[in-house]
């Protein structure tokens, strides 16, 4: 029990050093499904739609299909690719169609109770709108997720704490990192299934 507590600890205080950011006053729902097909023990494929809408719901920011396989080496590192079609709200007001290609690597550690993923991902973006010269440009972006998790006994919702840093790759970007995310309104807890 000593060892969960130090390693959570140890943790806690790697997140107060990322920058934290104020989130804007609007309200959002993501609407979402996935289905997941298991191919052999350690293939799969999975599926998945959302909706994302804002301005207090009203609206709709984006919409998106997903489809990828995912091989899990063993249980502490798994490999994934996935395209997604979205059709996304752009600076014209409008929604556009846009292509992404996303390719993952996972590490999984378990503690007990406890759970720490960290995820390095590479994503292309192609938009179909070109609003200026920078559009015909795909945007390369690596992201960095760390998350902790914990499995709460006999209860059916998981808190947990998450950040992710979007690193540009192929623009000039006026910081290193594109923009961090961390735990936000929309997602602190998810459900056992």
């Amino acid at each position: 029990m000593m060892k969960i507590k130090r390693y959570f600890s140890i943790y806690i205080f790697l997140l107060l050093f990322s920058s934290v950011y104020a989130q804007e006053i609007d309200f959002g729902i993501w609407y979402g499904a996935n289905l997941k097909h298991e191919i052999t023990k350690n293939l799969d494929i999975e599926a998945s739609g959302m909706l994302r809408t804002f301005e207090n719901a009203s609206k709709t920011e984006q919409w998106f299909l997903e489809v990828g396989p995912g091989y899990k080496l063993n249980d502490y590192i798994s490999f994934a690719g996935s395209y997604r079609f979205t059709m996304k709200l752009d600076d014209d007001l409008q929604l556009h169609p846009q292509h992404k290609i996303f390719f993952d690597v996972k590490g999984t550690v378990r503690l007990s109770d406890l759970s720490f993923v960290t995820r390095l991902r590479y994503q292309a973006r192609y938009r179909t709108y070109i609003g200026n010269s920078d559009d015909k440009i795909p945007d390369q972006t690596l992201r960095i997720r760390f998350k902790g998790t914990y499995k709460v006994p006999s209860f059916p919702l998981n808190p947990y704490l998450y950040f992710e840093s979007f690193i540009p790759l192929n623009k000039e970007p006026e910081r290193f990192v594109g923009k961090n995310k961390g735990i936000s309104n929309k997602r602190w807890a998810e459900c056992n299934a």
